[in-house]
């Protein structure tokens, strides 16, 4: 009998994050861990892919050499994986279905590695009979509506952000300040591959930079905001819009100055003597900085409550140079917490398994789409 006719007391759940620089996985009995890792995926292997989508393969056999490592091959009780570039949505837990798996493939609403989530959930729960998840989309959407508008009325704002890292990063913070997340204000940055910057009012996320889209601060690869008219002459002067694109996405920020997108390895460059590291670990700490900024000045519309913390959260939090430099910048708003262990796969699995308890609604993508189009 499978596992998804007959679970477990405490269900094995697991979880797949590809993001632009790795594919993190772990495998959860209830709240246990068993094990977790992260297939770090060199920057030539993923541009000899020759797009998001090519990568399937590459981090399929990434997982399946991790779990025949551990000898857990098999045997799920549910496979959540990180949620893509859908349609806006509310948060939740959402069955992976055919309607969710065409856009997708079809980066019908952007290209991103997270949109391989679904496709690598659902190859893993069918080898186990089981259901595939996705958890809190990145395009979870709260928006206020101020916020959606441009000086471009044919233009409107979108959402686009890292949702799981964001709410769990902020949910910590609050229990480590002593407050309800959804009664006070937070301003959460993740600094990984790429960065987001959002504003958290009482439990929605009400404003946020949107990196996909070209907003924001650099990050590890992406290029962040850039004067549009510079872009629109290049294109003029025959830049091909698909490479620059490309270049702002993936082949930005540190790694354009420095040739690579690890923070670690520009870091030790800079203490060898290479100042010009130092210069794009100063840009990206000052970049950070101006977003957090801009986000606390949205949390302020309404009420003048003051911010419960200002919370640093994803891989690069994890560098001490780089959360004290920007610290030391907006500290004045609030206290800074680097909470750089924020775990995005315990999210997925607490969700996955909340659903199994029947404690979290299932909800439909194709039955969203579909009201949308009614």
């Amino acid at each position: 009998m499978s596992s998804a006719t007959k679970p477990r007391i405490s269900p094995r759940v697991l979880c797949i994050n590809p993001g632009s620089t790795s594919t993190k996985l772990a495998v959860f009995e209830g709240d246990k861990l068993l094990f977790s890792e992260e297939a770090r995926h060199p920057k030539d292997d993923l541009n000899a892919c020759c797009g998001i989508q090519a990568q399937l393969p590459m981090r399929r056999m990434a997982v399946e050499q991790a779990l025949f490592r551990h000898g857990c091959c098999t045997a799920f009780d549910a496979v959540a994986g990180r949620g893509g570039l859908l349609q806006p949505l509310p948060g939740g837990v959402y069955a992976v279905d055919d309607i969710m798996l065409d856009e997708l493939s079809r980066n019908a609403h952007g290209e991103h590695p997270c949109n391989l989530g679904a496709p690598l959930a659902l190859l893993f729960a069918q080898a186990s009979g089981c259901p595939a998840y996705v958890v809190d989309p990145p395009v979870t959407d709260e928006l206020r509506d101020i916020a959606r508008i441009t000086g471009l009325p044919r233009i409107r704002r979108r959402t686009v952000f890292h949702a799981l890292s964001q709410r769990m990063a902020a949910r910590l913070a609050a229990e480590q300040v002593g407050v309800r997340y959804e009664d006070a204000k937070f301003v959460v940055a993740h600094l990984g591959g790429g960065v987001s910057v959002g504003a958290h009012d009482r439990g929605q996320v009400v404003d946020v930079t949107n990196g996909l889209d070209g907003e924001g601060p650099m990050s590890a690869e992406r290029a962040g905001s850039l004067p549009a008219l510079v872009l629109v002459e290049m294109v003029q002067k025959g830049a091909d819009p698909a490479l620059l694109r490309r270049e702002i996405l993936t082949a930005g920020g540190l790694y354009a100055h420095t040739g690579t997108n690890d923070l670690r390895e520009v870091e030790e460059r800079f203490r060898a003597g290479e100042a010009h590291c130092g210069e794009a670990i100063q840009a990206l700490a000052y970049g950070v900085a101006k977003s957090i900024g801009g986000m606390a000045a949205a949390l302020f519309e309404e009420t003048a409550d003051g911010l419960a913390a200002v919370v640093l959260t994803g891989g690069m939090a994890r560098s001490e140079y780089l959360a004290g430099e920007i610290a030391r910048r907006v500290r004045f708003l609030a206290p800074v917490l680097a909470l750089p262990q924020v775990d995005e796969l315990l999210a997925l699995s607490r969700g996955a398994q909340l659903a199994l308890a029947g404690r979290e609604t299932i909800r439909s993508y194709a039955a969203l789409v579909k009201g949308k189009v009614e």
